[in-house]
């Protein structure tokens, strides 16, 4: 009778760490924390956007998705200091506290794998997301494994997420090897380029122009209003505009994955 028990309850705890690895998502995160601006004459703080992060984060959570953190050389990501910003948050103020606490404390978070290591691992992932920032467009861009990532979760037709400055990082693949020409594609917007560049950063990067490079790389690129609260979805790929579009993002990804895992049942 013990031997019974002990079998069924290897059982469950095998199919529960089953259901477990169906569900993990992983989120690639820049590691930078400085800008150039205007030709290297000016230096600006920077790193992931923290509410186009922890909003994402916080929605799979809630779901029930388990989530992976990997960055360059298992770096701890850097978070801009803009996005702690109230302006950022709207009607979310005890959400940012949240938020500022969990990048504090929490030890996924702190101690995130290497790229290498994602790739290593990436059959147990059913989805990518790479929250925005202009962080990502300094190492997250020059990365030799993002390509690889990305054509991964293209080929397994896994939902990717995309936010913010992150859809850039689709130009690391020439037209020739990119799953995703002539897919549907959202990004910050060339208005919200300038008004961030004009009034915030007050500086230009020498990495800028990504609704353009998008298009001329053969991407159908869509976009909101300056601000709207605005995603995409074509297939996998869900790409989304800038902080405020987090609530679309989510609801769109996270049918996504539904999507995907109703055709793996």
């Amino acid at each position: 009778m013990k031997s019974i028990i002990l079998i069924i309850a290897l059982t469950m705890m095998a199919s529960i760490s089953l259901s477990a690895q169906n569900k993990k998502i992983l989120f690639v995160m820049s590691a930078a924390d400085t800008l150039e601006l205007n030709k290297g004459q000016k230096l600006r703080q920077t790193g992931v956007f923290l509410n186009e992060f922890y909003l994402a984060f916080k929605a799979l959570t809630e779901n029930g998705y388990i989530v992976d953190f990997a960055t360059p050389n298992g770096m701890v990501s850097t978070i801009d200091e803009e996005s702690i910003n109230d302006n950022y948050w709207e009607d979310l103020f005890e959400v940012k506290k949240e938020a500022v606490e969990f990048i504090n404390k929490d030890s996924s978070f702190r101690n995130p794998i290497t790229l290498e290591k994602a790739i290593e691992n990436q059959d147990d992932y059913i989805g990518l997301i790479i929250p925005g920032g202009q962080g990502l467009m300094i190492d997250l861009k020059q990365d030799k494994n993002i390509p690889v990532l990305l054509k991964y979760f293209a080929a397994k037709d896994k939902p990717t997420g995309l936010i913010c400055h992150a859809p850039s990082l689709l130009l690391t693949m020439p037209e020739e090897e990119n799953p995703y020409i002539g897919y549907k594609v959202n990004s910050v917007s060339p208005l919200e380029e300038f008004v961030i560049e004009k009034f915030i950063m007050k500086g230009r990067p020498s990495d800028r122009k990504i609704a353009k490079k998008l298009k001329k790389l053969g991407l159908k690129y869509r976009s909101g209003l300056p601000k709207a609260n605005f995603a995409l979805k074509d297939r996998n790929l869900v790409t989304s505009q800038n902080p405020f579009s987090s609530s679309s993002f989510n609801a769109l990804y996270l049918k996504a994955l539904e999507e995907y895992l109703g055709r793996k049942n």
